[in-house]
């Protein structure tokens, strides 16, 4: 019996059940559809994240005042009724010298950081303001792009920059804030030697409005120079975080080394390609978990298929039993068997292929939330093949046990079965 006889004889057997052959089929294609669609969530994620992190400076370090443990416990606010713990290190003007002589160090800078309500007209909104020079904004946002007529005006202290979605904020018909519009920002406030809750209001001009950059530092909120935050913050020359530009992208460790030398522990620091490896992490754990619960479909396929298969042994002893008679060999009998299995494999993971795009496209518009930009699903060739060949093997796999089965029968016990 030649290879083209084996297939056609295991089609014909399968033919022969047709029921039993399309639900064990369509246990396979379930299996395969489910990691295809996880396969292309799991890849529009990925690509998402890498889309967004690549429009931060992959040279950029941002440093931060790491805080201080109270009590040793740690704790922090509303902990035990803990005051918020102060920080190790202040960020002021002599620790931004001090980095910014450090080799491989092109620039350091230094922000202002709160939330503010801004009112325009007879509407307000609370939204975060960073203080910075206004002219750096490109550096830490490579891809920032204004609207027109928008300036940035770096030594007025009265001029304000905001984001696409402050100045037109999704869902409202009208806009909050348009270029060359007056607006005051107040500033609420703690007064460190009376305890009482005090503002600072200060008004000013919209002489920019930013594109939407994917950029979370400056997507949601407004940007004032340093003069104007520091005044309305109240932070006395104490800055909250400072972006350090590295002169390479290989620079990068070096610098963050260096600054590990100087203040250890007692700063903060995150660097774009750390973020990126986090979260990186985090949606491979995600599609990890997806993908395990679709291999379990899968599983269920193959047993699904050995079930098939050995009550086809069952009922075909007298068949097995003829077919040796007439001269088949163990490895015939085996073939036909595990043919028949390699069928149903791909039968359904074909089928599973092509149901799994349009699954993941139905997955992934369910699963949008609230008003976010849809993200189609990304099917990679490669994801593809792998989804495709796992559940061929599976199958093949699932049709062995059967298929020894088969071909260990005895041909006068075979022919004496009723």
């Amino acid at each position: 019996m030649n290879i083209k006889e084996t297939f056609i004889f295991s089609f014909e057997s399968l033919r022969d059940r047709k029921l039993r052959t399309i639900l064990t089929i369509l246990m396979v294609m379930s299996g395969s559809a489910l990691l295809v669609a996880v396969s292309g969530i799991g890849a529009s994620f990925t690509d998402s994240f890498n889309k967004q992190f690549s429009n931060l400076a992959p040279s950029i370090l941002f440093i931060s005042s790491s805080q201080q443990a109270q009590g040793g416990g740690g704790g922090g606010p509303g902990i035990g009724g803990s005051a918020p713990a102060p920080p190790k290190i202040t960020l002021n003007s002599a620790v931004v010298n001090r980095i910014h002589s450090l080799p491989f160090v092109s620039d350091v800078i230094s922000t202002y950081r709160g939330s503010v309500t801004v009112q325009s007209q007879s509407e307000s909104k609370t939204d975060a303001i960073l203080s910075m020079d206004p002219q750096k904004l490109l550096v830490i946002a490579p891809t920032l792009e204004f609207t027109d007529g928008s300036t940035t005006q770096p030594n007025n202290p009265a001029a304000m920059i905001v984001a696409q979605d402050v100045a037109n904020p999704p869902g409202d018909a009208n806009p909050f804030l348009v270029l060359g519009q007056s607006a005051k920002v107040t500033y609420s406030f703690v007064d460190a030697d009376t305890g009482r809750q005090k503002e600072e209001s200060k008004s000013f001009i919209v002489t920019g409005i930013m594109k939407e950059t994917g950029n979370p530092t400056i997507d949601n909120g407004i940007v004032v120079n340093l003069q104007a935050g520091n005044s309305l913050l109240k932070k006395s020359g104490k800055f909250d975080s400072l972006f350090v530009i590295a002169q390479s992208t290989d620079n990068v460790d070096t610098v963050e080394k260096e600054i590990r030398s100087l203040y250890g522990n007692n700063i903060g620091i995150n660097t774009v390609k750390a973020i990126l490896k986090t979260i990186q992490q985090f949606t491979g754990g995600i599609n990890a978990f997806l993908s395990s619960i679709a291999i379990v479909s899968l599983i269920v396929g193959a047993v699904g298929i050995i079930t098939t298969l050995y009550t086809a042994v069952i009922e075909r002893t007298r068949e097995i039993g003829t077919l040796k008679a007439i001269g088949a060999q163990n490895s015939n009998i085996l073939a036909l068997f595990l043919v028949e299995a390699l069928l149903i494999g791909i039968f359904g993971a074909t089928l599973g292929l092509l149901s799994g795009i349009g699954f993941g496209y139905a997955l992934s518009a369910g699963i949008r939330p609230g008003n976010a930009p849809y993200t189609p699903p990304i099917f990679l060739a490669s994801d593809m093949a792998r989804v495709w060949m796992i559940s061929v093997g599976l199958s093949i796999i699932a049709g062995v046990f059967p298929a020894l089965k088969a071909s260990r029968l005895l041909p006068i016990t075979a022919l004496r079965s009723q």
